[in-house]
């Protein structure tokens, strides 16, 4: 039987995965047939690693394909320019070795010339390059070069040879034959390289591999293609899902990134049936179910994760800019010229949507919620404050959301009323944050809503134990923005097939009036807290 598959490769034999055909045509034809280089640049556990196994597959048809690994060769490989020779043939040798097709296409010269070039001791960059041209020169067909997991070499300045090499033979390849294609991948984009060598800003964009041809494929799946690989899991075990139903809500909270699309699939499989509450599979694979696997999901230390805080932590300048559009609301337009903006984008955490910075999925935005939530809450009298009051809020596993934020207006009131526009502005958003967290935790989640957010309004989505509340965080901005602001939330409730809704307004007028009362727009009721 398949199963969904989060560690390593993935196989269609093997695990239940979405269709790559569509894919592996489009990179063919673009690229691989026009003879570009290119790099495959995606953020962690992306897929690049699947989908460039089934590239080499697809292309054996009509190209001789190479395809290497970098994590296999250890540092001491990238020692000095000597060793890396030797040890790039050694492994060119062992594929020809390992693959009689290939070594028939190649012929015997060829493996004969390699094996001799690893043994010797006067290697240098410019020998292996002849042997490599007189290689594709000979070849029966023309060869492609894949290499996987180059940032394993990116502290190297031989590997930054090598890509020069590259360069200067792609530029004379009618006089000096070369690989037809050639393919790298790994997180880093190429032109950051030298930014790992030398930091220094004078030389940090200087790139050995400017000829490389703007890979701009979309590799996050749609929620078409998760329907096309539940629909093959149903076939196999006659769950009576609503598919299209569940590969939605999977794509809400995911936007397609490959391993997340992976894990909550494997949660829902092998996990979630054993909770109390989804006993029967058909419970599972719903929205709720959806939605337990995404709780259990953000409370694992995964590689993914770990990978965010150990960036976030490294560039305090991507951090700022996260936190500034979590926290606040803030719309910050979209440049790949600013440093910490394009790095984000390169490790996969944000994208750009309409000119403006986003954090790329739902689950990136509510994991790094946590996590800043956690880490303020150390110092935070706010978060205590929401812990001591916290009995108060649950009823027969009910959350009294009205009463929140009745506690909450009067807290903030008492402590913060004094404080001036810029400050609530900042800082208003994160004290409800902080206040709710510890009353939901273990139990429930929250998320901002990224397509309403904005510096002046930010709508907060509560799940706790199956039940949804939406609450709207808004900055006053006089009595007709409010209106218009209370038509936008019960346009927005009946989005969410909702009745109720709540309304957190930080309000500067001198002559507010303080507190919740209750409005009522048409069939909707509007829970409306002033602070």
């Amino acid at each position: 039987m398949r199963y969904f598959n989060t560690e390593g490769r993935c196989k269609p034999d093997e695990h239940y995965m979405v269709g790559l055909g569509d894919r592996l045509d489009r990179i063919k034809k673009l690229f691989v047939d026009r003879g570009k280089y290119f790099v495959m640049n995606r953020g962690r556990q992306y897929g690049k690693t699947t989908t460039l196994m089934a590239l080499a597959e697809y292309l054996k048809e009509d190209y001789i394909v190479l395809a290497m690994d970098f994590q296999l060769m250890s540092t001491a490989n990238f020692a000095d320019e000597q060793t890396f020779v030797a040890k790039f043939a050694g492994y060119m040798e062992n594929l020809l070795l390992k693959q009689e097709q290939l070594a028939n296409d190649l012929g015997s010269e060829v493996f004969q010339r390699l094996h001799a070039l690893k043994g010797s001791e006067n290697n240098s960059m410019d020998v292996l390059f002849c042997e490599l041209s007189r290689m594709c020169e000979t070849s029966k067909r023309p060869i492609v070069l894949i290499i996987d997991e180059v940032d394993s070499a990116s502290n190297h300045q031989v590997f930054i040879d090598f890509l020069a090499q590259l360069r200067g033979y792609y530029l004379n390849r009618e006089n000096t034959p070369i690989f037809r294609s050639v393919i790298l991948a790994g997180v880093y984009d190429i032109k950051n390289l030298k930014l790992k060598i030398r930091p220094d800003d004078q030389h940090q964009y200087n790139s050995p591999w400017n000829i490389a041809a703007k890979f701009n494929l979309n590799m996050s799946f749609s929620a078409e293609q998760i329907a096309g690989m539940l629909q093959e899991y149903e076939a196999d075990n006659h769950i009576g899902m609503d598919i299209q139903s569940v590969a939605q809500e999977i794509y809400q909270y995911t936007s397609g990134y490959p391993y997340l699309v992976s894990v909550i699939c494997k949660l829902l499989d092998e996990e979630v049936p054993d909770r109390k509450g989804f006993e029967d599979l058909a419970d599972v694979w719903t929205k709720e179910g959806v939605a337990e696997a995404v709780k259990m999901l953000l409370n694992e230390n995964t590689p993914l994760f770990d990978s965010m805080i150990k960036q976030m932590d490294t560039y305090k300048e991507m951090r700022n800019i996260t936190e500034q559009i979590l926290y606040q609301g803030k719309r910050i337009l979209f440049s790949p010229a600013e440093k910490y903006i394009n790095l984000g984008l390169m490790f996969g955490f944000f994208n750009n949507e309409n000119g403006r910075v986003v954090v790329s999925n739902r689950i990136f935005e509510m994991y790094l919620l946590n996590m800043f939530i956690a880490e303020e809450s150390i110092n935070s009298d706010v978060f205590r404050q929401g812990q001591s009051d916290s009995p108060q809020f649950v009823k027969n596993k009910r959350l009294d959301m009205e009463l929140i934020l009745q506690k909450f207006v009067e807290y903030f009131h008492e402590i913060y009323g004094d404080n001036d526009q810029k400050f609530v502005e900042n800082y208003g958003r994160k004290f409800f944050l902080l206040y709710l967290k510890p009353i939901i935790n273990g139990t429930g989640n929250y998320y901002m809503e990224a397509q309403t957010r904005d510096a002046r309004r930010t709508d907060l989505i509560v799940d706790y134990c199956g039940e949804q509340f939406i609450v709207e965080l808004k900055i006053w901005h006089g009595n007709e923005y409010n209106e218009r602001g209370e038509q936008q939330l019960t346009e927005y409730l009946d989005y969410f097939q909702q009745k109720k809704g709540y309304l957190l307004s930080f309000n500067f007028n001198q002559k507010k009036e303080t507190g919740v009362r209750v409005i009522t727009l048409g069939d909707k009721t509007i829970v409306e807290a002033v602070v």
